[in-house]
């Protein structure tokens, strides 16, 4: 019997298995990738009774991969937060989907567990932009002063940060690598504390990326949207998306959409609702070729340069 860990390799993803492993050790095959990448139940060939965790990847997007690991007769394990379409009726699959705009796959693992590593919950939800369902469960499970659950908030969005790229080699930490670390430290200020090469390196790396992007003005503006759009720079890449959770917090009322133009002239979009209606980026960005996401946040993975300014009017007139 085999087992395989298959995971977004964002902060929430990261997070989830970092606590699921903590509660039930495991020698598995990790299988992640960059934020984007989240097909990836194609690249898992499974025997009868192998063991197969999937986190934070939409059931949707993975769909005939999951049909064919059941048929096989491996078990799954899936939780998740996107959109997941119809959940197939089988006793090989248990599913903890939860497509609320105000939840995550940490959230949803910290729940299964029983708050048994709240902490990593509170990371990854905060890596989410989840910052208010982070402080409520910090304020019910921990106690962790001020001064460290900001710490705490710091280590979820330098996480997340490191899964934006157009590959792994836009990064500064491998995924798989990142969690090897972190699945080290029941707490994760432990982490913070005694892991400086691998801490220092996603916070330096973060606030030169975000100085960067602070230079980018507005392509368009108005009181209800803005669009950035960011060079085909590694830096943009790796930025896209923390840069846009910057700008929704700093514009609660604005939603934004952050695009960053691919080396073949076409863009990488980052979609997110407006903080006091958080609905509606899913829906949009699933209106163009490769989109996806949640209704909060969502993204395409390549825009054509010829529908640009198609999602542009799309996307001003989904939060007139």
């Amino acid at each position: 019997m085999a087992d395989f860990d298959v995971f977004n390799g964002d902060a929430d993803g990261i997070c989830a298995l970092t606590q699921l492993r903590l509660a039930e050790p495991r020698q598995s095959n990790l299988i992640t990738g960059v934020k984007r990448n989240i097909s990836l139940l194609k690249t898992v060939t499974a025997r009868p009774d192998d063991r197969i965790t999937v986190l934070d990847i939409s059931m949707d997007k993975n769909r005939p991969d999951l049909e064919r690991l059941l048929a096989v007769g491996a078990t799954v394990f899936y939780v998740d937060h996107h959109f997941s379409g119809t959940i197939p009726d089988t006793e090989k699959l248990t599913a903890l989907i939860n497509e609320a705009p105000d939840t995550c796959t940490s959230l949803l693992v910290n729940r299964y567990l029983e708050n048994a590593f709240a902490a990593w919950a509170v990371v990854g939800a905060f890596g989410d932009n989840l910052n208010q369902q982070a402080q409520t469960l910090a304020d019910a499970a921990l106690q962790y002063s001020d001064t460290d659950l900001r710490q705490l908030q710091k280590l979820g969005i330098y996480i997340n940060y490191n899964g934006y790229g157009a590959s792994v080699d836009d990064l500064h930490i491998l995924p798989a690598e990142l969690f090897r670390q972190t699945s080290l430290y029941t707490d994760p200020l432990d982490f913070v504390r005694h892991d400086s090469e691998h801490f220092d390196k996603l916070e330096n790396g973060y606030h030169n990326d975000m100085a960067a992007a602070a230079d980018i003005a507005a392509e368009k503006k108005s009181d209800t949207t803005a669009v950035f759009i960011l060079p085909n720079e590694a830096w943009a890449r790796r930025v896209s998306g923390v840069f846009s959770n910057q700008l929704t917090n700093d514009h609660p009322g604005r939603a934004h959409a952050v695009l960053t133009a691919t080396s073949q002239g076409d863009y990488l979009v980052s979609v997110r609702a407006p903080l006091n209606n958080r609905q509606g980026a899913a829906d949009l960005c699933r209106r163009f070729p490769t989109g996806g996401g949640r209704a909060a946040a969502a993204g395409i993975n390549n825009l054509p340069a010829g529908m640009l300014a198609d999602f542009i009017d799309a996307f001003e007139a989904s939060y007139a």
